[in-house]
């Protein structure tokens, strides 16, 4: 199954404005599986301070998803998956959708898709595709929450579900050539800052919405836009996690009502 959430096509934001290109370079897994240190930021990650935001983010939305149950053809995940970089800051695996695909081709996304019947709950899908698209086992990822959920421009609710992988030396990445054509992991806080980042007013009918787009270099893989419907669940799960908001507005003022349209035509 293809991932889900894919970022939003630069062909449709190219010229807004110009993108500055200086930020850290990606961490390329294979340097992190051959570092003689990894043990010493990879095993150290639950007891960050950057857990203390996800706990308070339990601890206040203990009811946040008792709202009644979505259709499994209308009901999809992705994962969050998190770990410690090499100077101890929080970083997230994304993945460019491959070629081959009839939709989205080529653009950034979080692993993840639409639940299938086998799924017993929004964790178990997207733990499922996230080995079928990487690789990734799911005894390698300590699930730690479920964000609120996300209605997408076709309809499907998408549940962010945030896990940490503590032992980044024992994930083997695995492509599927049928649906990831790269891998790469950039830092969490990236989605936080006015750097790099620049925004679209776009409509979806008579209503006006804002496509977040994030622009990382790696020197070895080259240039990835992140954006669309995986920048804001990247951009909210960053302000849950820091418990900070982004230093750029996130809404347009009538984004609330968007979502709720979106949300009332879900349920139909």
């Amino acid at each position: 199954m293809a991932c889900i959430a894919p970022s939003e096509s630069m062909n449709n934001c190219e010229a807004d404005q110009a993108l500055t290109k200086n930020l850290q370079p990606v961490i390329n897994f294979s340097s992190i599986l051959e570092d003689e240190e990894t043990d010493q930021y990879t095993d150290n990650v639950h007891e960050n301070s950057y857990i203390l935001g996800i706990k308070e983010y339990i601890a206040n939305s203990r009811n946040l998803h008792l709202s009644k149950v979505i259709s499994r053809e209308k009901r999809a995940a992705v994962l969050i998956c998190l770990f410690e970089g090499l100077e101890g800051e929080l970083r997230v695996i994304l993945t460019k959708r491959s070629m081959k695909l009839s939709t989205h081709p080529g653009e950034v996304a979080l692993p993840g898709g639409k639940m299938d019947e086998e799924d017993l709950d929004d964790s178990a899908t997207a733990l499922r595709e996230a080995t079928e698209e990487i690789g990734l086992k799911s005894s390698l990822v300590q699930v730690i929450t479920n964000l609120e959920p996300f209605i997408s421009l076709h309809l499907l609710t998408v549940v962010p579900v945030v896990g940490l992988l503590s032992r980044v030396e024992e994930f083997k990445p695995l492509l599927n050539a049928d649906e990831v054509d790269a891998i790469f992991d950039v830092p969490l806080d990236m989605f936080l800052k006015e750097e790099n980042h620049k925004c679209v007013e776009k409509e979806w009918g008579r209503l006006k919405y804002v496509c977040h787009i994030f622009e990382y270099e790696s020197p070895k893989q080259g240039i990835f836009h992140i954006g669309g419907l995986t920048a804001s669940i990247l951009i909210h799960a960053a302000s849950v996690i820091y418990q900070e908001p982004p230093s750029f507005s996130e809404y347009l003022p009538d984004f609330s009502q968007l979502q709720f349209t979106l949300n009332m035509k879900s349920s139909c």
